[in-house]
């Protein structure tokens, strides 16, 4: 016979299910691919349907969204979220309110349903960061403290810190997930890291401020933009050396020189595109020979966020000071569409 003892209190039900946002419910009309942008400013991803080229909702994230990225199978939205205040350049930051630690970290979003399920630890005020081939783990930079974190996907936490050079932002791991490159705009140098044992293996001299970073499908060759110097660096990953420099010529008509930002590769591999920042162009380049084959002008105020449209037709960017997104037919050459986001869109990654 089974006796439960009078001290024995019954288990408690589980947790309800989280239940979907009306944000998220608008999306689920979405029967096409969509991009999916953040907005530094405003604290939420903002969703664009890219059969109608409208907004159709936002997700509520946290503070300061940059970085984004999806799950392997489309399922999730990593998006890094940092408690910082915003600083541009020349701003003196002992006038700045107290950094909120606590908001700091990745957050992970069940587009089911629309909301933040977890918050991954990663660092202090993390801004850009990649995922390893098989969603496992999560490397992003920290600004403030010279490091990249390793994070473990599964239980949320850091488990490495590597120290790497002042100021690193763009992250990218090779696609066989063997070494993660960060660059660090500080040292004016990219730095490659063995993901395994966590040790700095290289350190590559580039150009001015480096900001992103890219591979070609095989890994073989990385592209870093330099803003300060108006070039890309390619790499050579086998040996670890800057092998080219590529100069980005004048744009005419734009209010400044080149300020390269962040980088795409169009889905055949022959192209990288270059967003120009305060040039508000993108430069396009021979992804084999190194050469800059022509200039897209006068796509939006200071594109930053770049990607390319799973069938490899149209390039978005993302254009901060003019709250838009730019929609471009590449055959062309041309913006077809401003979407409006508001706030002030960063980072953007496209979804089924």
């Amino acid at each position: 016979m089974l006796s439960i003892g009078c001290s024995q209190e019954p288990a408690p039900p589980p947790p309800p299910a989280p239940s979907a946002s009306p944000a998220a419910s608008a999306l689920s009309t979405i029967k096409g691919p969509r991009l999916y942008v953040s907005d530094e400013k405003g604290g939420r991803v903002v969703v664009v349907d890219l059969s109608t080229g409208q907004v159709a909702g936002s997700l509520a994230v946290g503070k300061r969204p940059r970085g984004v990225s999806l799950s392997r199978d489309g399922s999730q939205l990593f998006v890094a979220l940092s408690g910082s205040p915003i600083a541009g350049p020349g701003v003196d930051e002992s006038k700045l309110p107290p950094a909120d630690r606590a908001a700091d970290g990745i957050g992970v979003i069940d587009l089911a349903t629309g909301q933040v399920v977890r918050k991954l630890k990663a660092g202090q005020d993390p801004e850009s960061f990649d995922l390893s081939p098989d969603d496992a783990t999560l490397y992003a930079s920290n600004e403030e403290t010279a490091e990249l974190s390793f994070v473990d996907v599964k239980t949320g936490e850091v488990t490495k810190r590597v120290k790497v050079g002042e100021e690193p932002e763009g992250v990218r791991v090779r696609p066989d997930g063997r070494e993660v490159y960060v660059t660090c705009e500080g040292d004016n140098a990219v730095f490659a890291v063995d993901t395994a044992s966590g040790k700095v293996i290289a350190r590559l001299r580039v150009g001015g401020r480096p900001r992103s970073i890219l591979f070609t499908a095989n890994g073989r060759t990385g592209f870093v933009t330099n803003e300060n110097d108006g070039t890309v660096s390619v790499i050579d990953t086998a040996s670890h050396r800057v092998t080219k420099t590529i100069k980005l010529p004048p744009v005419e008509g734009a209010p400044t020189a080149p300020r390269p930002m962040g980088l795409a590769l169009s889905t055949d591999g022959a192209h990288v595109f270059v967003s120009l920042g305060r040039a508000k162009s993108i430069a396009v380049i021979d992804a084999v020979n190194y050469k800059v084959l022509r200039t897209l002008r006068d796509i939006g105020d200071r594109p930053w966020g770049i990607a390319v449209s799973g069938d490899g037709h149209s390039l978005y960017t993302a254009n901060g000071p003019s709250a838009d997104v730019s929609v471009l037919d590449l055959a062309s050459g041309t913006v077809t569409r401003r979407v409006n986001t508001g706030g002030s869109p960063w980072g953007l990654v496209v979804g089924k």
